[in-house]
């Protein structure tokens, strides 16, 4: 006689779960706010014969918590053949501006500093980031951009900041 529960793992059977599991957690990432790039225009800086070439790209982030405010964001994009695999590792250099390009409105209050938008630069540990803090006593928004790795990260950043205007405190929790 069988008993009543014969839970069978088969490959098929893991991998079912396995898919139904990876959906989940794409779902549960794209519900969180995240700043989605938007790129702006590019630059060849040198020549590859096979490949893409180096290039300098620019791209818009709009806050995902405060309306109004967009970042520009420049940077090194290697090319030639392990660029277009994905496999070269950009350069931590990077430069951003922010600005205000419509009334700003905040939602809910912000935490004193937090990650607005994050990007993997090499196949393995290295990302850019750009972070907002909030200076209370002069009512502005502060990003800074950097990349970093898992060991050790680079010294190179950029800063740049939006006043918001008196009328409008800016809410932090």
């Amino acid at each position: 006689m069988k008993p009543l529960s014969t839970a069978v793992r088969t490959p098929a059977h893991l991998l079912r779960r396995t898919g139904a599991c990876a959906l989940l957690a794409a779902a549960a990432l794209c519900a969180l706010p995240c700043a989605r790039a938007e790129t702006i225009g590019e630059v060849d800086t040198v020549f590859k014969l096979i490949g893409p070439d180096h290039k300098i790209v620019v791209d818009a982030y709009d806050d995902p918590k405060v309306t109004g405010v967009t970042c520009y964001v420049s940077r090194a994009r290697t090319g030639g053949i392990k660029g277009a695999l994905g496999l070269a590792e950009d350069k931590s250099d990077a430069s951003i501006a922010c600005r205000q390009v419509g009334p700003i409105r905040i939602a809910e209050p912000l935490k004193e500093q937090d990650e607005v938008f994050s990007e993997r630069r090499s196949l393995l540990f290295k990302r850019l980031r750009v972070i907002r803090m909030v200076d209370r006593e002069r009512n502005t928004l502060v990003y800074l951009t950097y990349t970093d790795k898992l060991i050790e990260g680079s010294p190179q950043n950029a800063v740049t900041a939006v006043p918001v205007d008196r009328a409008t405190p800016i809410p932090v929790r």
